[in-house]
């Protein structure tokens, strides 16, 4: 049962990084090429709410227990943008199948909705994982954490000379966690009363 558990979890992130990281910077620069206002405008709030999923990432190098809440919970946020937009929703409506970038658009949404639903349908296997990342059983979801952790030490010994540890990355973690949570009760408080479910995309500048 251990490998499948290992298996299912590297498949989840695989996927993951396919469709949260590159997937939508492909869409990015091809919308910015196509001036396409509707699609830079969903792929750009997209990165903004995507930054949790990253904070996860730091989190589980740091082995913070709930970085796997915290993973699940930015994954339905990435899910929820990307289908929240009432402007953005009614203007892809509009666009014929042979366009190609909105179509595969359109599918990368269908996409993150999937990672957020496999990646939720994983956890109720491992939910003592959700508070507890550090149990022994746990480790799957620690190891694919591993590769950016190496990365990570690099750039961090090339830019400040110090190695880059797990406290440093608990730390890192936690602080920006704290600045997203900040800003995300800011936006729902502030912004989301006076704008709505208008993203405005259409006075996002011209390209």
């Amino acid at each position: 049962m251990i490998p499948l558990n290992e298996i299912s979890v590297w498949i989840i992130f695989q996927l993951s990084a396919f469709f949260i990281i590159g997937l939508p910077f492909t869409l990015l620069i091809w919308s910015i090429k196509n001036k396409n206002k509707v699609a830079k405008k969903l792929i750009s709030i997209f990165f903004k709410v995507s930054v949790l999923f990253f904070i996860s990432l730091i989190l589980f190098i740091g082995k913070q227990n709930h970085a796997l809440l915290i993973m699940n919970i930015s994954t339905l946020l990435m899910s929820i943008t990307l289908w929240f937009w009432s402007d953005i929703n009614s203007e892809l409506r509009e666009y014929e199948l042979r366009n190609t970038l909105i179509t595969i658009t359109k599918t990368w949404r269908w996409g993150v909705s999937f990672i957020f639903l496999i990646l939720f349908y994983q956890s109720t296997f491992n939910t003592y994982c959700l508070t507890n990342i550090n149990a022994e059983s746990c480790s799957p979801w620690l190891n694919p954490s591993q590769t950016l952790y190496s990365f990570l030490q690099t750039l961090f010994k090339f830019l400040f000379g110090a190695n880059f540890t797990e406290p440093i990355a608990k730390f890192l973690g936690l602080f920006t966690l704290l600045i997203y949570t900040l800003g995300l009760i800011q936006w729902l408080v502030i912004q989301l009363p006076r704008t709505g479910r208008n993203s405005n995309f259409s006075n996002y500048g011209d390209y």
